[in-house]
């Protein structure tokens, strides 16, 4: 009986979550990866209008305010 308990139940639970462990952990790293990509393609690109009129406010509807505190 303990036999049965222990090749039938424990040893592939273990196994079984080892794995699940490792799918996750891969997932994981995955997803870090396409997000890092993601950050450093948005931090490369450069918009040529942008640097052309860098001394300019920007067009538009650009309203200007100011707090007023009670």
């Amino acid at each position: 009986m303990l036999y049965k308990l222990i090749f039938e139940f424990i040893i592939p639970v273990y196994r079984s979550t080892k794995v699940m462990r490792s799918k996750f952990r891969e997932m994981h790293d995955h997803m870090q990866n396409q997000m890092n990509q993601t950050n450093q393609n948005k931090n490369n690109y450069t918009d040529p209008s942008e640097s052309a009129n860098r001394t300019q406010p920007p067009q538009g509807d650009y309203i200007e305010f100011e707090e007023i505190k009670e």
